[in-house]
């Protein structure tokens, strides 16, 4: 059976401690390879390497490390397929949907952040006769970046590109449950003569590795995606250290359909938001509120069309949803779906694990799940559940929706349905969220902030959002 290892220093080592974790496939329920089950011990291996290698990365100029960042997205793009299915595999999600989006996207995220940095400008502030300040952006030195599952190598080179673009050296963790793809990338930083202890990644638990990461003190800042709890864990270890924090943490986020929508629109885009990639995205529409007067034929058509979502093996081409990503997660979602019946739910379609011929008849499978007649404050409309399951919720105001909406803990992400531009724009305003789509859902630009409010996190990623994160502002003022 494969063993996955480390990448410190620019080479590919065994865990110090020699001991491994199972690495399942989700489609078949069956361990495939072993992951390193790294400690302290390869942490700091890995923080010296970096500390190592930061003066000389530090000094590059911008240009030199968009040509280093450049091969990183070069190689990503000739090794797509590839990647794809190792993603595919790892994860549970369809292929095609790992095609399309998850390796476009990291291949995508090493581009934006190589050419960004060619044409950042340095803040100039004139006071006149009294002279004038500068700003200067200087990179931290050894930073961590802790990554999900949900989207392996799309959110891991989401935080290291930036990282690396500042002239920081990156110590990452990818997720335990979908180590593959982070694997692999460290196969194409030797292909590509990417230099030696720039980026390293270290394999392993969240409580063990995660942690002595977070605890280091050479480290300088701290990037997780993840859960609200293991957030608050990380936040309760690195801010006595003054540690910078970037938290994007957990959503409950509202679909709101006004019943002046385009009908089909909204239908079409709702059951896409609410089922993608298993409902495993922390943007997923899994509260979806309906204005009274069209709700009985909203609620008939988005049943209709979430029955047509074939669950499948994931290599299958006409597979649109395929395995939940663990047997520990699926159990979870099951309870979430008995849970909603006790709280007088019904469930209109779903609500079942799938079975499946051999040889996935051991994969997570779960039926697209569709729910009705909840009160918004209930549990199942209050807690993160991250799977394919949704609530249908009727509503008469806008002032209504917005109560319901705004209810939760969380603040990640809305959309909107109306063809009312003021109403489109009024409820924006007032939602409590750090993302708002109006008529559709996802589109993504990696120019713009990304983050959340409340208990979604701390900070934003993305743009130059992230480049400033990763670096220190100082300010230089010179009197004539």
């Amino acid at each position: 059976m494969e063993k996955l290892q480390n990448y410190i220093g620019g080479e590919l080592c065994s865990p110090v401690q020699g001991e491994y974790l199972d690495n399942f496939e989700p489609a078949k329920g069956e361990v495939y390879s072993l992951i390193p089950r790294s400690g302290a011990e390869d942490v700091a291996a890995a923080v010296a390497a970096a500390e190592a290698a930061f003066p000389a990365w530090s000094a590059l100029s911008n240009a030199e490390r968009s040509k280093h960042l450049m091969a990183l997205s070069n190689r990503i793009a000739e090794r797509l397929d590839e990647l794809a299915m190792a993603e595919s595999r790892d994860n549970g999600k369809p292929f095609k949907l790992a095609q399309s989006v998850d390796i476009p996207r990291a291949r995508d995220n090493f581009a934006f952040f190589a050419t960004a940095i060619l044409h950042q400008e340095d803040e100039f502030h004139n006071m006149g006769s009294k002279g004038f300040n500068y700003t200067l952006r200087q990179p931290l030195g050894s930073v961590a970046c802790i990554s999900p599952w949900n989207l392996p190598l799309y959110l891991f080179s989401w935080k290291i590109a930036p990282a690396l673009a500042s002239g920081n050296c990156v110590i990452a963790k990818p997720s335990e449950v979908t180590p593959y793809t982070a694997y692999l990338l460290s196969q194409i930083c030797i292909e590509v003569g990417f230099p030696a202890g720039v980026l390293n990644i270290v394999h392993g638990l969240g409580a063990e590795a995660g942690q002595a990461m977070v605890e280091n003190d050479t480290i300088k800042a701290i990037s997780f995606t993840g859960g609200t709890a293991t957030g608050a864990r990380i936040a309760s270890i690195a801010a006595p250290k003054f540690k910078k924090m970037s938290l994007e943490l957990g959503g409950k986020n509202p679909n709101i359909i006004f019943d002046d929508c385009d009908f089909e629109r909204a239908v079409k885009i709702s059951t896409r938001a609410a089922f993608a990639n298993q409902g495993q995205i922390c943007l997923c529409g899994s509260r979806i509120f309906v204005q009274r007067g069209i709700y009985d034929r909203f609620k008939e058509a988005f049943v209709e069309r979430v029955k047509g979502l074939k669950v499948g093996a994931p290599q299958e081409e006409s597979s649109r949803m395929g395995a939940v990503v663990s047997e520990a997660h699926m159990e979870k979602i099951l309870s979430y779906i008995q849970l909603a019946q006790e709280e007088g739910g019904q469930i209109l379609h779903g609500g079942k694990r799938v079975e499946m011929p051999v040889p996935y008849d051991k994969g997570y499978f779960l039926e697209p799940t569709v729910i009705e007649g909840l009160s918004f404050d209930c549990r199942t409309n209050q807690e993160e559940i991250f799977g394919p399951v949704v609530t249908l919720t009727p509503f008469d105001t806008e002032e209504e929706v917005l109560m319901m909406a705004n209810s939760t803990e969380y603040g990640l992400a809305c959309t909107i349905f109306t063809q009312d531009l003021n109403r489109a724009h009024r409820v924006a305003r007032d939602i409590h969220s750090g993302i708002v789509w109006i008529n559709d859902w996802l589109v993504r630009d990696l120019r713009t902030p990304f983050g959340g409010m409340k208990n979604s996190g701390v900070g934003r990623e993305g743009g130059f959002e992230a480049l400033k994160f990763f670096t220190e502002a100082k300010n230089v003022c010179f009197n004539y």
